[in-house]
């Protein structure tokens, strides 16, 4: 490791935050201002390494094909090493982490009372777990960063949430725990077959991706690695947990779950499990296209017959990372780029519409569809932010989240016709249910008397950045698929 380690202060930044909060720890109104500086702090660093890209991608890196790189002995004994890599994939994600925490952090500023400086250095601390997931190659490294960024949110829920929240923290931590300990053996027996095989103990990516396997072991390895991934996309049949998660957690814990931990899925499958397993994911194509196809359809018949607006959301992720499985089973350039700008769409416009739900509710102390109606005359301003996110959320050209499903779905074309045409239904059924969703809250007759304040200038503003990212990704989303470009095609071994 030489110069300044950057890699690593974006990892520890945020932990280093919490020690700065001990001396305000019972004084909330200096705590706040002190972690959203330390959260734009973060987001400050990544835009940086966003705009010298391509200045680092012309220099020699310590691992070939990525911008910046760090490696450090930490456990030798075990072949455990501190080793960090950012490519352009890996930056996309960490600018979607930064940014999503300011925009928790925002939302959440006046909600949080109880135990506020306990929820910031949680905040904090998953910080630092996700930016270790999206950063680390070394898969020990990456196990360890994995477990971190789950505990603070099992607290989060837990304290902060509503309605059955313990029931929803339980089912989250046994879904997650069950995923994560196959894993784990599966780390352990990729790590043994390496060095049985070269006499050289390592965790390494690079080193454990020239590993050779029997179809029998890579399949089942594969298969615990996915199951893993899986729980976290969530893919059909394992998104139970879900919907009651986002329904019990607090605003920031749904803007969260939505906008990274779901993507910590979809990114190990693209960073860990195809790479490494790459016969045994091509032999399981067809059952995760299966899955993703039966999960988009599903979720989004499901969504209609929801009456909590968070939880009409919350089933509309499920389909929107379907797509994002479709384009990554694929495994092919324009697929796989589109699934890549799509987790990055999805946690800014997801993360927005669960941002105003929580605005909402702080207002008028329900989610209930039923109970609105004529908010476009009431609070104009949250209506307007509320009926361009939702036309966002349906896949509308002109906006980002049309961009990834066309690639999506233009890359699998060739590939699977029927996938397309099946997925081509997952397109139609948003646009109904969001369509309802936005006539009986907006526009329909006003059902019960609500005495409602309209957004403030801080949501104001937040709303207004999210929305001008999704509108920039809609209309040049070039300078995006620009930094994804190398990262893509070495991941599915075309010419760079």
């Amino acid at each position: 490791m030489s110069g300044l380690p950057i890699l690593s202060i974006l990892v520890f930044l945020p932990l280093a935050g919490c020690l700065l909060l001990l001396p305000v720890r019972k004084r909330p109104a200096l705590a706040r201002p002190l972690v959203l500086g330390v959260a734009l702090g973060e987001l400050a660093l990544t835009i940086w390494l966003y705009a010298s890209w391509q200045a680092l991608a012309l220099r020699k890196s310590l691992l070939p094909g990525y911008l910046l790189a760090e490696d450090a002995a930490w456990i030798p004994d075990f072949g455990i090493r501190y080793t960090l890599g950012l490519d352009g994939v890996s930056l996309l994600m960490v600018m979607l982490t930064a940014l999503t925490f300011c925009t928790a952090l925002l939302v959440s500023w006046n909600s949080i009372q109880e135990k506020c400086c306990l929820f910031l250095c949680l905040m904090l601390v998953m910080e630092t777990g996700i930016m270790g997931v999206f950063l680390s190659l070394d898969l020990a490294l990456f196990y360890l960063f994995w477990e971190v960024m789950l505990i603070p949110m099992f607290f989060l829920i837990g304290i902060w949430g509503h309605g059955r929240r313990l029931y929803s923290t339980v089912k989250f931590f046994l879904f997650t725990l069950a995923g994560s300990l196959l894993m784990l053996l599966a780390i352990i027996g990729l790590h043994l077959l390496h060095a049985g095989q070269t006499g050289v103990a390592t965790f390494s990516l690079p080193e454990l991706l020239h590993t050779q396997m029997l179809p029998a072991t890579q399949l089942w390895l594969f298969a615990a690695f996915l199951l893993a991934f899986a729980i976290k996309f969530p893919l059909f049949p394992l998104h139970t947990w879900l919907p009651d998660a986002h329904t019990d957690a607090p605003t920031a814990g749904s803007v969260i779950l939505a906008g990274l931990l779901l993507k910590t899925g979809s990114y190990g499958l693209i960073r860990f499990g195809y790479p490494l397993f790459p016969q045994a994911a091509q032999q399981l194509t067809p059952l995760l296209y299966t899955l993703a196809v039966t999960g988009i359809i599903y979720a989004s018949l499901v969504a209609f017959a929801q009456e909590d607006m968070k939880r009409l959301i919350a089933y509309s992720s499920i389909g929107h990372m379907g797509f994002v499985a479709i384009g990554i089973a694929t495994w092919q350039p324009v697929a796989l780029s589109g699934a890549i700008i799509q987790m990055a769409n999805h946690g800014v416009t997801t993360g927005a519409l669960f941002c105003l739900v929580g605005m909402l509710d702080e207002r008028a102390h329900t989610r209930e569809i039923r109970a609105f109606g004529g908010l476009w005359g009431k609070i104009p301003v949250w209506s307007f932010f509320f009926l361009l996110f939702s036309v966002t959320s349906m896949g509308v050209p002109g906006l980002n989240s049309f961009v990834g499903e066309f690639l999506i779905l233009v890359g699998t074309m060739k590939q699977s016709p029927l996938v397309v045409g099946l997925a081509f239904i997952g397109v139609i059924l948003p646009l109904i249910y969001m369509a309802r969703l936005v006539q009986e809250t907006l526009f329909q007759q006003e059902r019960q008397p609500l005495t409602l304040v309209d957004l403030n200038l801080r949501e104001i503003i937040l709303l207004s950045v999210l929305l001008l990212l999704d509108i920039w990704v809609g209309v040049h989303p070039a300078p995006l698929l620009d930094l994804i470009h190398l990262p893509v095609q070495l991941l599915t071994g075309g010419a760079p």
